[in-house]
């Protein structure tokens, strides 16, 4: 499967500049692509006051995403806020090109932030099947928290979209490296560039770490599209050979 992770600079709380400046790149790149991957709250900022940038199901955004999808006959997916039965969601929506939508809620909410004081927290861990693929979709600091993560369903995709600032940067570069090398799997990162209204910089570093845990890409601070091709074969002959997710701990969560 071919992904494309856009890294990008952020309007604050300015939803039709981001959609706007978002579109130019994802229309005016020549090379296809299966799924397009925008960072948590890309057309917002990550902003503690939703009210000013809350959207339903039915709204402008995901309509727009829903129009992006169809055009270019691929998924497109990233997290913006969403009001719902009177609370907000930091949801990771998920966009096929025949207007299937999946979506999971946030649930590690950022308590350093406030966000747990703002947002409801998501119960349910969610895996999106795409072209054969299954995708696991997580946020941010759900990162930080790897028991919900873990690979019990033999997921092919551990999928990450973030506002990481800069200062806990070393952070994001090892908790995704440990992710995928535990989960055997792929594990993308999509991270934003630029500074917030909170003066908080955000160095990029998306990035693609295969199933043993070696780097493909490293977008480090470059705004632009990345595009790289997954091979599902190589990690299922690798899951063979190191069978490694088989001893894996029996566990629920309740």
């Amino acid at each position: 499967m071919k992904i494309a992770l856009f890294q990008t600079k952020l309007a604050w709380e300015n939803t039709e500049v981001n959609r706007t400046y978002i579109e130019e790149y994802f229309l005016n790149e020549d090379e296809s692509f299966d799924l397009f991957v925008l960072p948590e709250m890309f057309n917002s900022g990550f902003t503690m006051n939703p009210s000013a940038v809350a959207e339903t199901m039915e709204g402008e955004t995901i309509n727009w995403m829903e129009s992006l999808a169809l055009e270019k006959n691929c998924a497109i997916c990233g997290s913006l806020v969403i009001s719902e039965n009177s609370k907000f969601y930091n949801r990771f929506v998920f966009v096929h090109p025949s207007g299937k939508i999946d979506f999971y809620n946030k649930r590690h909410l950022f308590t350093l932030a406030g966000e747990d004081k703002v947002y409801t927290k998501g119960t349910e861990k969610v895996i999106v099947n795409y072209k054969n693929w299954n995708i696991c979709l997580q946020i941010c600091y759900d990162l930080r928290f790897p028991v919900f993560v873990r690979n019990v369903e033999n997921y092919d995709l551990l999928l990450y979209v973030a506002n990481w600032p800069k200062p806990r940067i070393n952070a994001w570069d090892t908790l995704l490296k440990s992710r995928a090398i535990e989960n055997m799997c792929y594990t993308i990162g999509v991270n934003r560039i630029g500074e917030d209204a909170n003066k908080l910089e955000y160095p990029g570093h998306s990035q693609v770490i295969d199933f043993l845990g070696n780097q493909v890409i490293n977008c480090e601070n470059e705004s632009g599209v990345y595009i790289i091709n997954l091979d599902k074969q190589a990690q299922l002959e690798a899951r063979e050979k190191f069978s490694f997710l088989n001893d894996r701990d029996d566990f629920s969560l309740i």
